[in-house]
């Protein structure tokens, strides 16, 4: 029945929705010439943010950057927010709503290997170790993609009826161990307050979806995403005495593969997908020592609150009762990064429009949920959101080929940044007017 009740809901979704309102066919069109315009400089900012990735919280010169184009145009500018993020503020001619637009500006600590002439050599200190510093995740395209259409609604500023805020996030792929930033903080700060925000529209780019294309989702469209934490512990000795030991390596063995039967065995996959991975194992100095103990570090994805609750309390079942029945003991913490980035379903009909006439009807899809995650999903929990993928791959290439995100040789297909500023452009001003 769930699929029946999915199929009805997308069908009145599609057939419901109807055009922008008539009054703004004319500014929306002058949005995508205006858009259109803007490519060469678009082009240009990105492959600079490219060149000077910098690491979350550290965004300082990616910041300066934003802030100093906003202020030429005459937006009003704070910044600081959130450690490095900028917000700009753009009156309209007209009172009306206050509407948000964000694209996040850090990259990650991986060292590029393809052969761009604007190729990052950046280096940086993450966690204790010099690593590569690469934008692997497009988050250099949505600041340049951003800053396209403010310049865009600069330009029309006097026929929006309401405020538009940009918003750069810093921090979206995390922040180091007990140091806190992102969306979670921008939101802390008052990122959607002064003025007050009533809607918030963010883009992805997506390297396995051909450019000129967009897609979307109304309801959980990514996965929250949650770290668990395991220490194992048991009882040292020699290697070759193993019965004077209790083994935390052996323990932890058996914990990583019990983890594995609460998706396959216990989470009703039928509901929604989930994911748990074991994505760190630390423990033991010498091959011939047992240690006292064994840390496991790893993340878990879900789609619903309820399904994300089971899974927390399996976690912590599994791993107690496998220790204990070893004879050691399993210490569980988790923590959750971000939860489920919902798209608002009323937002999404309303907006559906705006996304067809930006990139043409035929262009514009409903896609399956993900297990990636955003940290978008925190200005959603305050305010009615809509998160929107945008084409980045080469038109004609297969997907399979293509280097995924957050990889050494992730690459976009620049001519699809046009279709986000127009997208972020047309979705603000319909907004405004739908809601004026």
């Amino acid at each position: 029945m769930k699929i029946v009740y999915a199929l009805l809901a997308t069908t009145l979704l599609t057939s419901v929705a109807a055009a922008p309102p008539a009054s703004n066919a004319a500014l929306d069109a002058r949005i995508a010439k205006l858009a259109a315009q803007e490519e060469a400089k678009v082009i240009a900012w990105r492959r600079d943010i490219h060149e000077h990735p910098e690491l979350g919280n550290h965004e300082t010169r990616t910041a300066g950057i934003v802030a100093a184009h906003l202020k030429s145009l005459g937006i009003e500018v704070k910044t600081g927010v959130a450690r490095t993020g900028v917000i700009g503020i753009l009156k309209g001619g007209k009172p009306g709503p206050v509407v948000a637009l964000r694209a996040d500006m850090d990259g990650l600590p991986v060292t590029e290997s393809n052969s761009l002439p604007f190729v990052s050599k950046a280096k940086a200190n993450y966690n204790g170790q010099e690593v590569g510093v690469m934008h692997a995740c497009g988050h250099d395209s949505h600041v340049a993609m951003l800053m396209g259409a403010a310049e865009v609604l600069s330009q029309v500023r006097k026929d929006l009826p309401g405020t538009v805020k940009f918003i750069f996030q810093p921090a979206e792929e995390g922040s180091l161990p007990g140091e806190e930033g992102g969306a979670k903080l921008m939101v802390k700060e008052g990122a959607l307050e002064n003025p007050k925000v009533d809607a918030i529209f963010g883009v992805h780019i997506q390297a396995q979806t051909e450019v000129g294309k967009l897609s979307y989702r109304p309801g959980g469209e990514m996965a929250s995403s949650d770290v668990f934490n395991i220490v194992v512990k048991g009882k040292s000795a020699h290697g070759a005495y193993p019965w004077l030991a209790v083994d935390p390596v052996v323990t932890a063995a058996q914990i990583i593969m019990g983890l594995q039967t609460i998706v396959s065995r216990q989470t009703e996959l039928t509901s929604d997908a989930a994911v748990i991975t074991v994505g760190m194992v630390h423990g033991g100095v010498r091959n011939n020592i047992i240690p006292e103990q064994v840390e496991l570090t790893g993340t878990i994805r879900t789609l619903d609150k309820d399904m994300q609750q089971k899974i927390w309390a399996a976690i912590r079942r599994t791993a107690t009762h496998i220790a204990e029945s070893a004879g050691a003991t399993a210490e569980v913490s988790i923590q959750n990064y971000a939860p489920v980035t919902y798209n608002n379903p009323q937002l999404t009909e309303l907006m559906l429009p705006s996304l067809r006439t930006a990139a043409g009807a035929d262009k514009v899809s409903m896609q399956k949920a993900v297990t990636g995650a955003e940290d978008f999903a925190y200005f959603q929990e305050k305010v009615p959101g809509l998160f929107v993928f945008v084409g980045g791959m080469s038109k004609g290439t297969d997907p399979a080929t293509t280097a995924p995100h957050h990889t050494p040789g992730f690459m976009l297909d620049e001519s699809g940044f046009t279709l986000g500023v127009k997208t972020l452009a047309t979705l603000a001003a319909d907004y405004l007017a739908l809601k004026k």
